[in-house]
């Protein structure tokens, strides 16, 4: 069932997204945000109302950077704005791990994570059906309740979403290897073209565009999410850089036809098992 009185904290593309997907369900939804600015726009947009709600909520989630969540938590819970906490942080281990220290509630939280986004970012990208068929992670621990975990099932399919459960260490395990390294691997392409001279940067074609299309994305809120997945995303750059640099001894040595066939082999097999965008991802959907 969806939730009907929804708070979001945070009106960038993820939470005004939310926004927009709920009222197009019929929930009633209110906004805040730090940034009055950004929170005119995401009202503008038509997602929702500024403002704290007059009573508790069914849900409030928790759209802010994962370095914000748990000190945003223990406020919302403090002020009772809700009956359950979520967010859609892409990190979940090190922001669980202060909400506990904080002293924070964790019966009432799940954490959430849409597989959703771009590298546009602010109110103004965001979009109803940005999580039509996308999985949305959700990371209940021992603590969480099941009105809490029902809640934010309830909110990923109110959004088109494919709730998906993993545990904190999974989820940042998973997203390190889909996600976070995938992103620097792009910042590392395009940071190439920084200093090019323009005569050869414009040779560029689709190729290196799409390949370096998420480099585009805000520095400062990518910074943030990589230092909290920092072990994870360590340990996949330790096994790309292991694999670099086998592919450069090669090539220094015009051996071309075993590591960099290898690589580029596996490469291939890695590109064909990606899901099918227009599919409904199945596995461990709803585990």
């Amino acid at each position: 069932m969806t939730p009907q009185r929804v708070l979001i904290v945070g009106t960038g593309l993820l939470g005004t997204s939310v926004a927009l997907a709920l009222r197009s369900a019929g929930a009633d939804v209110w906004l805040t945000d730090r940034d009055d600015r950004t929170l005119a726009l995401a009202v503008d947009r038509g997602a929702g109302t500024p403002g704290p709600p007059p009573r508790p909520v069914d849900l409030c989630v928790l759209a802010v950077p994962p370095g914000a969540v748990a000190d945003v938590l223990c406020d919302a819970q403090r002020a009772g704005y809700a009956a359950a906490y979520t967010d859609v942080a892409s990190v979940k281990a090190v922001p669980l791990r202060v909400a506990a220290e904080l002293g924070c509630d964790l019966s009432t939280f799940v954490g959430g994570h849409p597989m959703a986004g771009g590298e546009r970012s602010g109110p103004q990208a965001a979009r109803a059906d940005l999580f039509t068929g996308r999985p949305w992670v959700l990371t209940p621990t021992p603590a969480t309740s099941p009105a809490a975990l029902g809640a934010a099932r309830a909110l990923a399919l109110a959004c088109g979403g494919e709730p998906v459960v993993l545990s904190p260490d999974e989820h940042d395990r998973a997203v390190a290897v889909v996600s976070h390294v995938p992103h620097l691997l792009a910042a590392l392409a395009a940071a190439r073209l920084a200093d090019a001279p323009a005569a050869l940067v414009a040779l560029a074609g689709q190729g290196v565009r799409d390949v370096t299309r998420v480099a585009a994305s805000d520095p400062d809120l990518w910074a943030g999410i990589l230092s909290a997945n920092s072990g994870p995303v360590a340990e996949v750059l330790d096994a790309v850089s292991a694999d670099l640099a086998r592919v450069a001894a090669a090539l220094r040595a015009a051996a071309v036809d075993d590591a960099v066939r290898d690589l580029l082999v596996r490469g291939r097999t890695g590109r064909g098992r990606l899901p099918d965008p227009r599919s409904r991802p199945a596995p461990g959907a709803g585990r």
